[in-house]
């Protein structure tokens, strides 16, 4: 599987659990969380504008554009989902030009929990993993053990990743330890009965999330529960990924690994449908975290349509000119 988020080594486990004084308590972990830096709005705004005027050469974007297409989590997410339409997306993403064997596999295909086992079977050995949505996507107005079952149906089921929704109105609230303990909860529901787990990403909705700060606590709050990966949107609202608030997320969990020493992977989702998008967000992961979370196993995009832009502007390096119509799948 692409996905090999490793174990925690013995001094960031010593670490974390030094901060378990500040998830102890409603108001211990309030404290904390409205005690990180505030965000700079306009310097946020202005360095992710700026990063995203970087020129990239021809070979360099050559190697962004197929290292983009390895980190798509591949995505069908609506109600007229069939069994056919996830076989046909999990083959595209095995295999996404039939006539260029070099262009690289996406890193998952996602899918509702109902779907995961055509996913599974469709995909079998082909090192692509399987992501399913959980917790009563996208809005998460569900009761925790409906959100428990749905995770583990998922699981049960062979889903590699769980992407799961927080409670944004008890997050908006100020219920922050209930948010905590329901993510602690699905973190523990990805768990097998042979010991290994699901990964786990934990989606913000940062459209509804009203501020940075709010997003900055988000991020802090998911991370401390065990999130594996911090993911900006469901991509069913107004306002998804954006480059600020990705940004954002991203210097969190550099902070974050700083002060734990546990690194965490950032998955920006919604919105992001073209190569120029996808390399101005794949600059801004290096400039801030370097190569070490370039890979699939620490950076991702969540997307339906920007493989077929990858894969046209990929044709267009390679031959000098843009592909037909019908060089690639309408999906």
């Amino acid at each position: 599987m692409p996905t090999t988020v490793p174990a925690f080594g013995n001094e960031a486990a010593d670490r974390l659990a030094s901060m378990a004084d500040v998830t102890a308590s409603d108001a211990a972990l309030r404290r904390f969380l409205h005690g990180l830096p505030g965000v700079d709005a306009v310097g946020l705004q202005a360095r992710a504008a700026t990063l995203g005027t970087r020129s990239i050469k021809t070979t360099a974007k050559a190697n962004a554009i197929d290292l983009a297409i390895s980190m798509i989590d591949l995505t069908t997410l609506e109600g007229a989902d069939t069994p056919g339409k996830v076989r046909a997306l999990c083959a595209k993403g095995v295999n996404p030009d039939p006539t260029d064997r070099s262009v690289p596999k996406v890193a998952a295909i996602c899918v509702y929990p109902d779907m995961v086992a055509t996913a599974k079977e469709a995909l079998g050995d082909s090192g692509v993993n399987v992501a399913s949505v959980a917790t009563a996507f996208p809005a998460g107005r569900a009761a925790l053990p409906v959100k428990l079952a749905d995770t583990r149906d998922a699981v049960e089921a062979g889903a590699d990743e769980i992407d799961m929704v927080i409670d944004r109105g008890a997050f908006l609230c100020g219920r922050y330890l209930e948010v905590f303990e329901e993510i602690k909860a699905v973190k523990e529901a990805c768990r097998r009965a042979d010991g290994t787990a699901a990964h786990l990403k934990v989606i913000f909705e940062t459209g509804e999330l009203q501020t940075y700060d709010n997003v900055r606590r988000a991020s802090w709050l998911a991370m401390l529960a065990g999130g594996d990966f911090i993911k900006t949107s469901t991509g069913k609202v107004a306002v998804n990924a954006t480059p600020p608030v990705t940004l954002l997320m991203l210097e969190a969990v550099r902070d974050f690994r700083d002060a734990v020493g546990v690194q965490v992977g950032v998955k920006p989702a919604g919105g992001i449908r073209t190569t120029k998008d996808a390399i101005k967000y794949l600059v801004m992961v290096n400039e801030t975290l370097g190569d070490e979370w370039l890979t699939a196993d620490w950076f991702r995009f969540g997307a339906s349509s920007l493989l077929n832009d990858l894969l046209m502007q990929r044709h267009k390096l390679s031959t000098g000119r843009y592909s037909g119509p019908d060089y690639v799948t309408v999906d």
